[in-house]
């Protein structure tokens, strides 16, 4: 069954003549270097955050200044006074931009009176953001997924305890886990489409697509296999009702089409796990006889306050709801930790299903990245047995590094044991394990109001101020998940869905 369906599961689709697939941010940001630095005709960038500052590799102290995005940038606009170099960032809230080191003044600061274009945008409802985290170079390439630019977001995929090139003052930035998407060919113009719908969203200004293909170096990035040749790819978006903008769920509904198509297996990577409707739409394959393994990879608990306060309360809910309907023992929820037993931040916004379809972006597991705020998933369909295999490799890999284990020594262990699960913990050390379940917890009254009414978590514009209102739009949504189950074959009615998390 083909998944990525223009218009329903997906926006647009298109092939990649290459496409790679990007763990952690020592990779992506040397990559988005070379890339950029091979630019002829456009440099265009969307975040969540941009801080200029950022090092594309750090250094250890006293070992000189590293390169950072800030200056390269400013740098290029005057070496190629025709490079067109635009940036998009989210008009973040005073409290939000703290966190990041107030990116906004620095990056204007950086950025006045040169031939830069930073923008921060706020074509949004109050209290939503964007968080789409793209880069297109030329329209040729284009990176896509859950990476934003800021110094905090700097590790390798070994994860190491008090990295000197993690350094923060007399202390050390958290270890931390992205994923990032490259493509070429029809793929890399679609983004660079999205770039230009949202700037002309923002600003009102009308950019034209480059007539031809720039001429110049090959931007691939050389530290980037290709993974895949003349792939089939989907792009997928969340964007909420504003003005006279409609709401957008492509995001929302790949996910439940791909949750209801799984035959053996659904690994996903999230910060968030806490949308009641996929809960529900896990849930729902867990209480089949025959259903598929998941399993569910996050972090230990949020690293902010507010998040620890808000999306960690829902999601124990989240996973009460799948322990209850888990007869057959097919659920697995871990967290990963550094040698030394330290929780490592995970950030991936990344789903596999079945190992034909992989899904790289910037949405959460939450309400408001499926209707409140702009959101961006990449996604690329198996069309033969080849494609599929590379995306076994890379759930592998995936796994692999998180338990310090080759990717081979997991597809062997899998297929040796006939699970997932069971593969990891045949192969993570006893001793000192990298992988730790994810307990459930005692949950308070105050704890289960945020959780019961999603403080912090909309589920659209209409409830973002009335939380009061907001169960009954989480199940106005869940009548929307029966006619998906319902489509996949699996005799769900709106009856039968009424989960803990609603």
């Amino acid at each position: 069954m083909v998944l990525l369906v223009p218009q329903t599961t997906c926006w647009r689709t298109g092939q990649a003549d290459r496409a790679g697939l990007i763990v952690d941010v020592e990779q992506y940001y040397a990559a988005a270097r070379d890339a950029m630095a091979k630019a002829e005709q456009s440099i265009h960038l969307l975040g969540w955050a941009f801080d200029p500052d950022t090092p594309f590799t750090p250094t250890a102290p006293g070992a000189g200044e590293p390169d950072r995005w800030g200056p390269f940038l400013r740098d290029l606009s005057v070496q190629k006074p025709a490079l067109d170099i635009r940036l998009l960032v989210w008009k973040s809230a005073l409290p939000v931009a703290a966190t990041q080191n107030f990116f906004p003044h620095r990056a204007r600061q950086c950025f006045k009176g040169s031939r830069v274009h930073f923008r921060l945008d706020s074509s949004i409802p109050i209290g939503a953001c964007h968080h789409q985290k793209v880069i297109v170079v030329d329209d040729r390439l284009a990176f896509c997924g859950g990476c934003d630019v800021g110094p905090d977001r700097w590790d390798t995929a070994l994860h190491q305890d008090d990295n000197p090139l993690r350094r923060k003052g007399s202390g050390f930035f958290e270890c931390r886990h992205e994923t990032m998407a490259v493509v070429d060919g029809d793929a890399a113009r679609m983004l660079g489409q999205l770039f230009r719908n949202r700037w002309e969203r923002s600003s009102g200004e009308i950019l034209l697509a480059p007539t031809k293909a720039a001429e110049g170096l090959d931007p691939w990035p050389p530290n980037v296999p290709v993974a895949f040749r003349n792939a089939f790819v989907g792009l997928a978006r969340s964007e909420p009702q504003w003005r006279h903008f409609h709401e957008v769920r492509e995001t929302e509904r790949l996910h439940l089409a791909s949750i209801a198509n799984a035959k053996s297996l659904i690994y996903m990577e999230n910060q968030y796990f806490a949308s009641p409707i996929m809960a529900e739409a896990l849930a729902a394959r867990l209480e089949e006889k025959d259903g598929p393994e998941i399993v569910l990879v996050s972090t230990q608990h949020s690293p902010s306050w507010f998040d620890q306060m808000t999306m960690d309360r829902t999601r124990l809910l989240f996973l009460r709801r799948l322990r209850k309907a888990d007869h057959s023992g097919r659920l697995t929820a871990l967290y990963p930790v550094t040698p030394e037993g330290r929780s490592i931040i995970v950030h991936s916004k990344l789903s596999i299903i079945d190992d034909q379809l992989v899904r790289i972006g910037s949405a959460n597991l939450n309400n408001r990245s499926t209707g409140f705020d702009t959101e961006c998933d990449l996604a690329i369909e198996a069309d033969s047995a080849a494609a599929s295999a590379v995306i076994a490799g890379f759930r592998a890999r995936l796994v692999g590094h998180w338990i310090a284990q080759p990717g081979e020594a997991v597809s062997a262990a899998e297929a040796s044991h006939g699970s997932l699960a069971r593969a990891i913990s045949s192969l993570d050390n006893p001793a000192a394990p990298r992988l730790h379940a994810i307990e459930p917890k005692p949950i308070g009254r105050f704890a289960s109001f945020i959780a019961t009414y999603h403080i912090g978590d909309p589920a659209g514009p209409k409830d973002s101020w009335a939380p009061w209102t907001r169960r009954w739009a989480l199940r106005k949504q869940l009548r929307r998940l029966s006619i998906e189950l319902n489509r996949a074959g699996h005799g769900r009615s709106p009856s039968d869905l009424s989960p803990d998390t609603v």
